[in-house]
């Protein structure tokens, strides 16, 4: 298990896979948040705050793996990406009459890619040593 987790993270190879899955599940985000009626069906089951944090974390993952350079410099770009992406994903939803643009989400975004880049900072460099 932690080859496989170790190749898909960590491999060079698929640097270009895991940027390009980033922006898909985005898009996939904004086509599905456009869809009347899917917030609430969704709501059901998870919370917004939940339903950001986890997406946009992922987003962050993909993002900070899929990039190059310094750890320091691949967690900014990656902080910097998603707070962007979610800034976008707000800016639709403003338009459609049945959603709303919400500050607080945003936050939400921008605070889970920082947390998450800061705990990528702080571990892949432990697990690059190891392999």
């Amino acid at each position: 298990m932690h080859a496989l987790f170790s190749l898909l993270v960590l491999d060079p190879k698929l640097r270009k896979l895991r940027y390009f899955c980033a922006l898909l599940i985005y898009a996939a985000i904004l086509v599905m948040g456009s869809i009347p009626g899917a917030r609430a069906e969704i709501g059901h089951y998870a919370t917004g705050v939940v339903l950001h944090s986890l997406a946009y974390a992922g987003l962050t993952l993909l993002v900070f793996t899929g990039s190059e350079g310094s750890l320091r410099s691949r967690a900014l770009k990656a902080v910097l990406t998603v707070a962007l992406m979610g800034a976008g994903d707000e800016l639709l939803q403003s338009l459609f009459p049945y959603r709303g643009a919400s500050i607080g989400d945003w936050l939400v975004d921008c605070s889970a890619a920082t947390l998450t880049s800061a705990l990528l900072w702080a571990v892949l460099p432990n697990m690059a040593s190891t392999r």
